[in-house]
């Protein structure tokens, strides 16, 4: 019994003593024109910058843009319109404390 007990414990706290990984995610809607980039990461107690980067098809910077994430949220947004953006395999990459977390989308 107290090596189920014990087995039960140790299981319990491996799942919620995981690592928040931060996350990036773009979504298109085409309906509304839009682009949306969201990056996720953990909740801190102080301000965090961070930059955001659109990396077009050629591999040129299109816009950067330096966000301040304000002391305890957990996410930051940019969004783009897709009319006038070139064709093909698009970048949106976060620079956070100098590391890169980067997602890829395609405009057709």
């Amino acid at each position: 019994m107290k090596k189920i007990l014990l087995f039960m414990l140790l299981l319990s706290l491996s799942l919620f003593a995981q690592e928040n990984k931060p996350e990036v995610d773009c979504l298109i809607l085409e309906d509304e024109n839009s682009i949306i980039c969201k990056y996720i990461l953990s909740r801190e107690t102080t301000d965090k910058n961070i930059t955001f980067e659109w990396i077009d098809p050629e591999g040129n910077v299109s816009r950067t843009k330096d966000v301040v994430v304000l002391s305890n949220h957990g996410s930051a947004y940019d969004f783009r319109y897709i009319n006038g953006r070139q064709k093909g395999i698009w970048t949106f990459r976060v620079i956070d404390n100098n590391q890169i977390y980067k997602t890829e989308f395609e405009i057709k």
